[in-house]
């Protein structure tokens, strides 16, 4: 049962990573270390589409990965 927990925890790990290089992959350089970037400034907007469904998708692998993690705790 461990080795299935590890190999679990393995896995959402590396698509958790995914889904969260996925969501800087539309922002400009200078807006990811904290610049304005483009001309708009700082406006901020809503998630719509595929960018809200992977936002929401990476918060229930997280909680995933987390509970996977403290499973391996109480069985270790």
């Amino acid at each position: 049962m461990k080795n299935i927990l590890i190999i679990a925890q393995i896995c959402i790990s590396a698509i958790l990573v995914v889904a969260i290089l996925l969501q800087n992959k539309g922002a400009d350089a200078g807006s990811i270390f904290g610049g304005g970037g483009g001309g708009d400034g700082n406006v901020y907007t809503t998630k719509r589409g595929i960018e809200k469904i992977l936002f929401i998708s990476t918060i229930v692998i997280a909680i995933l990965f987390i509970g996977i993690s403290l499973a391996n705790i109480v069985i270790s």
